[in-house]
């Protein structure tokens, strides 16, 4: 027996949808079994909460009068893109506040950034505008300073490049000195550990072959209704997978985008790392259809069968070495501590699965109350893509 979007749409907007989350469905098949639990369970919702980096917004703050093309902004101190028409301007999670001394003095703080502000709109503060422009003879105005939130503005539209990363690596030091890297503080001698995902709840953990999630699709990004637009940036689908078809490493990506002013300030906050720069930790949640068994099976998947590989920060990232220390489970690396090279090693995430499933849960009450609907996608992600380098020629430095 299959379903289709709309029999489950109708549903949903009936009240009648059997919804699980990605934690509840594992127990819900054990009990009823992979082919009953097919026909009852309508849809399985799934969630990540962590910081983002290729992540970023578009936003218009309208004409002044005189009208003025802006040519450079600053947000708060925070430069932001002007290379488009008049008064839009586009903001980064990564970019730093102006004058902010970086890693001069290493390791630097990061204490203030685009996803800072990105946090600061969503939250409804009051942010400075200073903006320039070379005047023109329709747009006569040269200088502006004042001060907005996300209500003075026509539109503040998120578009990240890249969220939502299909696994990834899990971070170690084998240096004799700490590090400073976007997963944490790694400390020296092989003494601290860091992974960032939300495992069995993690939305392309859940779909590993892009059977249901692609161009197109319906998701809640930070509380909104927005939508996948593109793979992600660096989606690489040609990498190795476990039996169950799930990555050992990183692969898929999503390019979402939604409405910031339907966001919950909750799901967008600004990060520092130290001694690495700023970003943006955001809470996304996609919903699976279960069209058929072979897709509810897949959402089973658990945390024990999620298999993450461990690479050195210090030398083998940096250095693209392509060697890695081993694979362990998210079940393992949850425990918070594991043995790696003979050695017990703590263990600590840079997601939250407590955010994650809360998610889930939030998601899964918009679709029993008939608030959200599903979305074919308009095309699926690619299936067999690889990932290209950067070839450096000239003087290395």
């Amino acid at each position: 027996m299959s379903k289709t979007y709309q029999s489950i749409n109708e549903k949903i907007a009936a009240g009648k949808a059997v919804v699980l989350t990605a934690e509840e469905v594992i127990a819900y098949v054990d009990r009823k079994g992979l082919e009953a639990a097919a026909k009852e369970v309508d849809v399985v919702t799934t969630a990540t909460f962590g910081p983002m980096c290729s992540s970023g917004c578009f936003l218009n703050f309208g004409h002044s009068k005189p009208k003025m093309r802006i040519t450079e902004a600053w947000i708060n101190d925070v430069q932001a893109y002007c290379g488009i028409a008049a008064v839009d301007v586009y903001l980064g999670a990564t970019q730093l506040r102006h004058n902010d001394p970086a890693n001069m003095y290493h390791p630097g703080e990061f204490r203030y950034g685009g996803g800072h502000v990105i946090e600061d709109l969503v939250a409804g503060k009051k942010v400075q505008l200073f903006a320039l422009s070379y005047g023109t003879d329709d747009y006569p105005r040269r200088e502006i300073r004042t001060m907005v939130d996300i209500n003075d503005l026509n539109q503040a539209v998120m578009v990240n490049p890249r969220n939502c990363y299909q696994n990834y690596n899990v971070a170690v030091n084998l240096s004799d000195k700490r590090i400073y890297t976007y997963m944490g503080i790694l400390k020296a001698r092989l003494r601290s550990m860091t992974y960032c995902s939300a495992g069995q709840l993690s939305p392309l953990l859940n779909d590993p072959l892009y059977q249901t999630i692609g161009v197109g699709t319906t998701v809640w990004l930070a509380g909104a209704r927005g939508l996948v637009y593109s793979q992600g940036t660096q989606h690489a689908s040609l990498v190795e997978r476990g039996e169950n078809g799930v990555p050992v490493e990183g692969a898929g990506t999503l390019a979402l985008s939604a409405n910031m002013k339907e966001m919950l300030p909750e799901f967008v906050r600004g990060a520092s790392f130290r001694g690495y720069g700023v970003s943006l930790a955001l809470g996304v949640g996609i919903p699976i259809p279960i069209l058929n068994a072979e897709i509810l099976r897949r959402t089973t998947v658990r945390d024990a069968d999620i298999f993450a590989t461990v690479v050195d920060y210090s030398e083998d990232y940096p250095q693209k070495t392509g060697n890695t220390l081993g694979r362990f489970t998210y079940e393992q690396l949850r425990s918070g501590e594991v043995e790696l090279l003979g050695k017990k090693v703590p263990v600590t995430s840079m997601s939250s699965y407590n955010k994650a499933l809360r998610i889930c849960e939030l998601l899964k009450a918009e679709i029993q109350a008939g608030r959200f609907l599903l979305s074919e996608p308009s095309q699926p992600l690619p299936a067999a893509q690889g990932m290209q380098g950067l070839q450096s020629v000239g003087p290395q430095r």
